[in-house]
């Protein structure tokens, strides 16, 4: 008894919960809990303590963290999106949800060489839709944050010295006072364009 009472005090059992991938502590513990109530029911204690914590320090995450937390892990186009409350884009962004949201919107094909709709502006943030086959030639901002999100097709940006490929599904900030252009890639491409205003 006073062995089971050292091994309970021990911490092995706590240490079991957040270290689980230690096959030999697990094949110990489970042949001790399967042996001995004291040890069984110990680790019952802990797995509640462990559950309150984790409901106590719980917050309600913004509602449009689970589309993008399903977008990273691959389950594409989940999130719905207001189209009269639509988020900033960012690099984790559903691009599934965002064509959903706009596709009433998009022109019929073949597509004109420019399309542009504002889905929303204010004094923080322009979106627009943009359909395009033509190419953007070099620009600098030196007031606005400026962000390309593509729905659909390929484009090069040149950024200063550098070059970035984008498809379907790619996020790009452009940074302040550095000159920058777009070359479209495939025959058009559909986007979210983003400024935000400081």
């Amino acid at each position: 008894m006073k062995k089971i009472k050292a091994y309970i005090d021990s911490g092995n059992l706590e240490q079991h919960y957040f270290d689980l991938f230690n096959a030999e502590r697990a094949k110990e513990i489970a042949h001790l809990s399967a042996s001995y109530p004291e040890i069984k029911q110990e680790l019952n204690e802990i797995e509640n303590t462990i559950e309150l914590l984790a409901k106590r320090q719980a917050i309600d995450p913004d509602p449009r963290l689970r589309g993008r937390l399903m977008n990273i892990l691959g389950f594409a186009g989940d999130e719905q999106l207001d189209i009269n409350d639509l988020p900033p884009t960012g690099k984790n962004s559903d691009r599934i949800s965002w064509l959903n949201a706009v596709e009433h919107l998009l022109p019929s094909e073949p597509f004109e060489d420019f399309f542009m709709h504002v889905l929303q502006q204010n004094e923080h943030i322009a979106q627009m839709l943009v359909v395009t086959r033509l190419n953007v030639e070099p620009e600098v901002h030196d007031d606005i944050a400026e962000s390309f999100f593509i729905l659909e097709g390929c484009c090069t940006c040149t950024i200063g010295d550098k070059n970035v490929t984008l498809n379907a599904g790619d996020h790009l900030d452009i940074p302040l006072y550095v000159t920058h252009d777009v070359k479209i890639e495939s025959p058009y491409v559909i986007a979210i364009l983003q400024h935000q205003f400081s």
